[in-house]
């Protein structure tokens, strides 16, 4: 009995450091970051872990430099301006509205397409999820140069309609350097429309049954039974989106040629230059982006940690 129980409590134990030590490994970058936040130039560069001098005006020097290294002002007169003047709040305004607008078509697409696939039967439903699946295989940077082309080729809808209705041509243009470059590609998203699948085939039958007998469609008892009860998909599907948003650097780099256009990661890049970079603020930089992204995290992890372990068991 003591040896079993001792078993027991070795096995826990070891569980315990294996835990801690995978905490360890993946908290230490954040660590190292919020330190070199804060230490000067020459601390930042060496390889001494705490600063010996803590410079917390770092902080404000980064946004100096992220806003073409000029200070931020806010004029109460009016307060609207602050976005044109302000390139670090417009890199936020531009990152969380194209965050907020890529999530929403997520969203929309892959709960119908998941749907599709869990509850609808039709020809080659099987095989079209495959080939689906499939294309999670294929690396991003194969298909960047192709879409770059399209979002040169393809007219934006103002374009379209001006040329369809004999409108004035003035000012058109293509997709680049536009919203549209940065939302429009990304608004079907494979991995949720798999995730939405796993889920909704964990619902019972009985609820679809009961709701045929009622007399509703198929989109009725989406709407009505299917979704309610998939907030924790919803959360993970959004959370995860808008992180892959958040924190997407190549492609925005790619389509977008003016500041007032750029996402927040694209604005660190202004600690790089010919000199070099300044590490310190860079890492400062870094924190106030980050930030945002665990808070929110934080508030929705119950949901997210349920929404994952609820499509791994499922299907």
């Amino acid at each position: 009995m003591n040896r079993d129980r001792f078993r027991k409590q070795f096995g826990n134990l070891l569980i315990h450091l294996t835990l801690i030590a995978g905490a360890v490994i993946v908290l230490f970058p954040f660590v190292w970051m919020l330190l070199g936040s804060v230490k000067s130039y020459n601390d930042a560069t060496t390889a001494g872990f705490w600063p010996r001098e803590w410079l917390w005006s770092n902080y404000r020097d980064a946004i100096t430099v992220m806003n073409g290294s000029t200070p931020c002002q806010f004029d109460a007169a009016n307060p609207f301006a602050i976005l044109e003047q302000c390139l670090l709040l417009r890199y936020f305004v531009n990152t969380i509205f194209v965050g907020i607008a890529v999530v929403l078509g997520v969203l929309a697409t892959s709960v119908l397409a998941g749907y599709a696939f869990a509850r609808l039967n039709f020809p080659g439903r099987n095989a079209l999820f495959a080939i689906l699946l499939m294309t999670l295989m294929i690396p991003f940077e194969l298909t960047l140069v192709p879409n770059f082309v399209f979002m040169t080729w393809f007219p934006t809808p103002e374009s379209w309609l001006a040329t369809t209705f004999g409108f004035s041509q003035e000012g058109i243009h293509n997709w680049i350097n536009t919203y549209y470059a940065l939302i429009v590609p990304f608004t079907a998203s494979v991995f949720s429309i798999f995730l939405f699948r796993q889920f909704f085939r964990g619902i019972p039958n009985e609820l679809f049954d009961a709701a045929l007998l009622d007399g509703a469609t198929h989109l009725q008892f989406l709407w009505s039974v299917v979704l309610p009860l998939s907030k924790p998909a919803l959360v993970t599907s959004a959370l995860l989106t808008f992180l892959g948003t958040w924190n997407a650097l190549m492609w925005p780099l790619l389509v977008t040629n003016s500041p007032q256009m750029r996402p927040i990661q694209v604005g660190l890049t202004q600690f790089i230059g010919e000199a070099g970079t300044q590490v310190q603020l860079l890492m400062a930089g870094a924190t106030l982006t980050v930030l945002p992204i665990m808070i929110l995290y934080l508030i929705l992890q119950r949901w997210f940690v349920e929404g994952i372990s609820s499509a791994g068991i499922r299907g």
